[in-house]
């Protein structure tokens, strides 16, 4: 793809990885600092891990009674969605799993970020082992049994070989090492790149992109709304070895979404990965940070009998 600059039209990951800051083919952060937790967990904006999960109003469905797995804060996120046709993305997606829509159309996302405050649940933060960035190429399902909208990732690539590893062996996810960088030009742009390694296909994404400020920011993404579709989501479904499907719970507070531009120099991954964009520009989303709690994998049991027969639509109640 080449140089193509998008600014937000008024149109209405899992993750888990050690620290490589600094040193190629990993990621590069400016101003990195270790964090070590003490105990007291606190959210990305100094708020305390029970008000976080506390507040479910937001939610779908009610968050899990089991114990949180994972937590983890996401920075500088810029969310590129393109509409594509439902037939064609649940074609791709597996035999559990049906395209979500919104206005007729399945949304592919491209979602590049970079996370700290990686923890597990009853330990502390690992020094060098909590900042790094990540790329996702995703796309929003139901099950077909249950109709639970969630988000599936075609792949999430990651800067360091041992978090790929076990985020694939743990997860069940389909992680990819590449070279990564990140950087941060004045007080509005990100310059952020990604290049896959060990491939047969490229899979390469460069851009430089920014917020339109705080004065651009949405207001909290309202049921029916194509930012609710594409961002409230509370589940991610995943396939083991076997093609089991298998769904993890997702907790978060309503995103803090502002409305973004970007410059967009390379994007292969959707075409390694099967899916072909529209000649349209995305639809862009900036978010500055937000902290998440994940739960481990569940698997999903199969239910022949009630299977959906085509895509679901978006209703005003996700």
């Amino acid at each position: 793809m080449g140089l193509t600059r998008i600014r937000h039209s008024q149109h209405s990951g899992l993750s888990l990885g050690l620290n490589c800051l600094g040193h190629q083919p990993c990621c590069n952060f400016r101003n990195f600092r270790l964090v070590l937790s003490v105990g007291f967990v606190r959210s990305s904006r100094g708020v305390p891990i029970s008000d976080i999960l506390s507040a479910v109003a937001h939610r779908p469905w009610p968050i899990p009674a089991t114990r949180w797995a994972m937590t983890q804060r996401w920075n500088d996120l810029l969310f590129a969605h393109w509409p594509v046709p439902a037939e064609e993305m649940t074609a791709l997606l597996p035999s559990g799993l049906v395209a979500d829509t919104f206005d007729g159309s399945a949304w592919v996302g491209i979602v590049p970020f970079w996370m700290d405050r990686i923890q597990m649940h009853g330990a502390p933060m690992v020094p060098g082992a909590n900042r790094f960035a990540e790329l996702n190429l995703r796309t929003y399902v139901r099950q077909r049994n249950s109709n639970a909208a969630g988000v599936y990732f075609f792949s999430l690539d990651a800067a360091n070989p041992i978090a790929v590893a076990v985020a694939r062996m743990v997860f069940q996810l389909p992680y990819f090492w590449a070279r990564m960088s990140v950087k941060h030009h004045g007080d509005r742009d990100l310059q952020y790149s990604s290049e896959r390694l060990f491939t047969r296909h490229p899979a390469r994404f460069k851009a430089v992109y920014r917020s339109l400020g705080p004065t651009h920011a949405l207001e909290q993404s309202r049921a029916g709304s194509i930012e609710h579709f594409l961002t409230e989501r509370y589940c991610l479904y995943t396939t083991d070895s076997r093609g089991e499907l298998h769904r993890g719970n997702i907790h978060h507070l309503p995103w803090p979404l502002e409305r973004a531009e970007a410059e967009i120099q390379w994007n292969d991954l959707p075409t390694a990965h099967g899916i072909h964009l529209p000649d349209v520009p995305p639809l862009l989303h900036y978010a500055r940070e937000l902290t998440v709690y994940v739960w481990s994998l569940e698997r999903v049991p199969v239910m022949h009998s009630r299977r959906a027969a085509a895509a679901v639509a978006a209703t005003r109640n996700l």
